[in-house]
């Protein structure tokens, strides 16, 4: 009789930036199980029909043993919620009775063994119990970020040093093996004690506790006190820690776009390290007078740019929940693109950032401190300048610069002008990251971590055998 071929359950939140990492995570994985068939179960935002056409087009190109399986729409009007957070985990908890049925389904067909969810995907263990398989949380972020995920319930408990929210933290907060955070550093979510983002965040780290394992895209020699500090403090206390990382894309989607080859022709065109690459991820974006202050203060550094913009907004997540339609350039300064010509380059929305970052011409990155763009700035060694907007981005910012010393971060005064950096400030960091004694200590140091980040991946690197042993049988 023919065995039942091993399958893993994959089931990422709603939203393409969740997705994208576990899915070169299980690229990752076959590479090393080549025995495993792995199955992506999606919970559409949008109509399951056209949620399909689109997923078809992200999954056609990965090997024939990496599936999806698109689970029917939601009522969205059972959501009840305007809060992002609270619905993209919603989407997930209502979409279980269906996702249930699937997997009991696969189960018959296949060996379907272990369930993988990530931290807004995390009822989904639920049933993984239920149906005595394995569960397994991955975590896109840093250690840092999870270490404080762990420690959340048991910080929420002592109201008299949270009790409106971190917002008000009365001392700073020492989180196992990682340097000191202030309340206003922490994610934006846990902020105000009586927000539905709060509840959210709070629920699905205590959900953290019941997984088998929780793998996380970072490494050893990157996050060591944070991973040691877990591990050792574990006493069944935490799941066991699978650090895999950097887990990255190797070529940039949308390759085709026009931008794509025009900003990549600029590039070869420019001295080495003579470009400082701005980018707020796929969907950052800053208000009107702080785009302007930005332009403004790269036009004064005197450094070449290459930079992505959109049109702003007062959210700094808008381009995350919808595309964009406005023309950015109508919000430039007068003039500034005259001015300008020669010294930047900019590209509407989107720009091709692996192949961007391998660029020999680019000196550094002005980043929101999306982990995905930290670890591709490591890997290419590339300094940075951090201007965290929110998520985990302004604790990944604290580790950049007062931990691992890679990186410089703009002062706002927060007592005047809504905290906008000023055009001074931002020619400040531009020069220190591109030029003089400073930024070539943060460069050295880059470099230090990119070589371990090369290691790590390396046939006897740890990330690599801690991925081939991963202990999903």
């Amino acid at each position: 009789m023919e065995r039942k071929k091993p399958c893993i359950a994959m089931v990422p939140s709603p939203g393409f930036s969740l997705l994208h990492p576990l899915i070169e995570f299980s690229k990752r994985l076959v590479v090393y199980h080549p025995h495993l068939h792995i199955t992506f179960f999606i919970t559409p935002l949008g109509p399951s029909s056209s949620s399909a056409t689109h997923y078809y087009s992200i999954f056609q190109s990965l090997q024939p043993h990496i599936d999806f399986v698109v689970l029917p729409q939601i009522n969205m009007e059972d959501l009840k919620t305007n809060d992002p957070v609270t619905q993209i985990h919603n989407t997930v908890k209502f979409s279980l009775p269906s996702l249930r049925h699937e997997l009991i389904s696969m189960s018959s067909q296949t060996r379907l063994f272990a369930v993988v969810a990530d931290l807004f995907s995390v009822d989904a263990l639920e049933i993984a119990k239920q149906l005595s398989l394995k569960s397994f949380v991955f975590h896109p972020s840093s250690v840092t970020s999870l270490s404080f995920f762990l420690c959340f319930p048991e910080l929420d408990e002592d109201h008299e040093m949270v009790s409106t929210g971190f917002r008000e933290l009365s001392q700073p907060l020492k989180l196992p093996g990682c340097v000191t955070f202030q309340g206003k550093d922490l994610p934006g979510p846990v902020q105000e004690r009586s927000s539905e983002s709060y509840r959210t965040f709070l629920h699905a780290s205590k959900q953290l506790r019941f997984a088998d394992g929780i793998i996380v895209n970072s490494f050893v020699d990157l996050e060591r006190e944070a991973i040691t500090a877990l591990q050792e403090s574990n006493n069944n206390k935490y799941p066991l820690l699978y650090p895999v990382g950097p887990i990255l894309q190797t070529v940039s989607t949308n390759k085709n776009n026009t931008n794509s080859s025009e900003c990549l022709t600029w590039l070869e065109n420019q001295p080495r390290n003579s470009v400082l690459y701005v980018s707020f991820g796929s969907g950052g974006t800053l208000s009107h007078d702080q785009l302007h202050e930005l332009a403004l203060g790269l036009e004064m550094s005197g450094h070449k740019f290459l930079w992505v913009i959109r049109a702003p907004s007062a959210s700094p997540s808008s381009a995350y929940l919808c595309a964009q339609k406005e023309n950015p350039f109508d919000y430039l300064p007068k003039g500034f693109i005259d001015r300008t010509k020669g010294q930047g380059y900019m590209v509407p929305s989107w720009a091709p950032q692996i192949e961007v970052l391998r660029h020999g011409s680019i000196g550094g990155f002005l980043t929101h401190c999306g982990w995905n763009s930290v670890l591709e700035a490591i890997v290419n060694g590339k300094p940075m300048i951090v201007w965290p907007l929110f998520a985990e981005q302004r604790m990944n910012a604290v580790m950049l610069t007062g931990h691992f010393k890679v990186a410089v971060r703009p002062k706002g005064d927060e007592n005047k002008n809504n905290g906008i950096v000023e055009r001074d400030e931002v020619a400040r960091v531009v020069k220190i990251v591109m030029e003089g004694e400073e930024g070539r200590e943060l460069r050295r140091r880059i470099l230090v971590f990119k070589e371990a980040a090369d290691k790590t991946i390396s046939e006897e690197g740890t990330s690599t055998r801690t991925l081939s042993n991963l202990a999903f049988e």
